[in-house]
């Protein structure tokens, strides 16, 4: 892409420090066609901020061309606030001080919002006056979409729940995370037991450091202790070199060990004193190395069953469970399953740029009566399974999988039927917030019971508890 008048020409180059390097300063045209190879955005400004010239790379993400580029000026492609005399980048022209890191939002000229990496490289004059400046410039949108996701993954708020069970939940993970005490986390399979230990890490002072998690039913018991607590070379078969094991690699992190009933009781041993020494040995080493590391456990089996049945160490799995988090099953919390219904419709809806709003009463009603046994992780996948079937709107049983078609919630109500004899849906009670919020309390927060008193379906009453954000009042 050539461009109008963008550069100085090759008698202002050497004036302005382009060609300082050189004997000779460049041809014009040769000046262009550098700039213009670069995979960076460049601008080139002069000592009022307007735009003298831009290269091809600014051209293509700015989404503008050379000759639209110097005419909109500096404003109108980066926004007000970076081109603006106060801003950091004007004044680093004018203080001849230049900036290097600076990350911008913009709006492109086609309405794209882009996230830049901004530097400048001040022009001098014979004199050493400023005269002017480069603008350096990457885009970096999707670094900082992964980033900014990553930060959302783990943000407490993303365990979803309003229900009583949960928000004691809540409370428990904010006060445990500025802790380095053991975690023992204990809950049906589904029920989020990574998802917690996650959320600690990454509320604590160990976000900075590794997450490490290590599925204990998943190896078998002469690698596990490898892969635990690393091995010296020679120490068996294979072992050709010395490798650091899973604590060491934790280093000022935490360290998540799934399904701890499930390990052997010569790995218990050694773990027993890790948790005790802060402090390990590779398999075949005799060197002791200290460990700087958190631990958190799960298990899916009560661990104290497994300690009465001589499965499991008593010693560890006190010191295991410092503090220990039971997670409720779904079963257990139905108030949330509106929730997290409709969560994950939001998910998947991103995820698959369908139309689709929502989970119609009659789906909801065999949601709320069915089992759960496979938990969040199982409504998970009910929702994944409608978005395969569905197209637009809202899911209704028909897009269910089967076994919830078959729950004890088949028995819904009588279909209401216009004038042709097609079916249509019963028309919702306008409920307000106020005369919800007075039912619950009188009926003692009994969903149920609160349902019968306002006369609509316990489906109906969740979804406007849901809708209101109401949440019981803490005891």
């Amino acid at each position: 892409m050539r461009v109008a008048e963008p550069y100085p020409s090759s008698g202002e180059a050497r004036s302005i420090g382009v060609a300082s390097t050189c004997e000779r300063a460049p041809e014009r045209h040769t000046v262009e066609a550098i700039l213009d190879s670069l995979d960076e955005g460049v601008l080139t400004l002069d000592d009022d901020g307007t735009v003298v010239g831009i290269n091809r790379a600014a051209c293509e993400i700015l989404e503008t061309n050379a000759r639209e580029a110097l005419q909109l000026g500096c404003p109108c492609l980066l926004g007000d606030d970076p081109c603006a005399p106060e801003s950091m980048l004007r004044q680093s022209i004018a203080n001849r001080r230049p900036v290097h890191g600076l990350e911008v939002e913009i709006q492109t000229t086609s309405g794209h919002r882009k996230v830049l990496n901004l530097r400048t490289t001040v022009f001098r004059g014979r004199a050493k006056e400023a005269r002017g400046g480069l603008l350096v410039f990457r885009d970096v949108t999707e670094l900082a979409r992964l980033r900014r996701d990553l930060k959302e993954r783990h943000r407490l708020d993303k365990i979803v729940g309003k229900s009583k069970p949960m928000r004691e939940i809540f409370r428990l993970i904010e006060q445990v995370a500025d802790s380095d005490a053991s975690v023992l986390i204990e809950g049906e399979t589904g029920t989020g037991k990574e998802l917690v230990a996650q959320a600690i890490h990454h509320l604590g002072p160990r976000s900075g450091g590794p997450f490490v998690v290590i599925n204990c039913s998943a190896l078998p018991e002469s690698l596990l202790e490898s892969e635990l607590f690393g091995h010296v070379r020679g120490a068996f078969t294979g072992a050709l070199r010395d490798k650091r094991g899973r604590f060491e690699t934790a280093a000022g992190g935490t360290v998540f060990l799934d399904e701890i009933g499930d390990i052997p009781a010569s790995v218990q041993v050694k773990l027993l004193r890790v948790l005790q020494e802060h402090a390990i040995e590779r398999v075949g080493g005799e060197e002791t190395i200290p460990v700087d590391i958190r631990v958190i456990a799960a298990s899916n089996r009560p661990l104290a069953e497994l300690v009465s049945a001589g499965k499991f160490r008593d010693d560890l799995y006190y010191r295991l469970r410092v503090v220990p988090i039971r997670l409720p099953a779904l079963r257990e919390r139905r108030d949330d399953i509106p929730l997290l219904a409709q969560h994950f419709v939001e998910k998947f809806r991103q995820e698959t740029g369908r139309a689709i709003e929502g989970v119609d009463e009659d789906a909801l009603a065999l949601m709320l009566d069915y089992r759960w046994t496979g938990n969040v992780r199982e409504l998970e996948n009910v929702i994944e399974y409608a978005f395969v079937k569905a197209r637009r709107g809202f899911v209704g049983p028909a897009q269910l999988p089967p076994e919830l078609l078959g729950s004890s919630a088949a028995q819904l109500q009588p279909a209401v039927f216009g004038a042709t004899g097609r079916r249509r849906k019963a028309r919702r009670p306008e409920l307000t917030r106020n005369e919800v919020e007075q039912a619950l309390t009188a009926a003692g927060w009994n969903v149920a019971k609160a349902a019968r008193q306002l006369r609509v379906s316990r489906t109906t009453l969740y979804k406007r508890i849901a809708e209101f954000e109401l949440e019981e009042p803490r005891e």
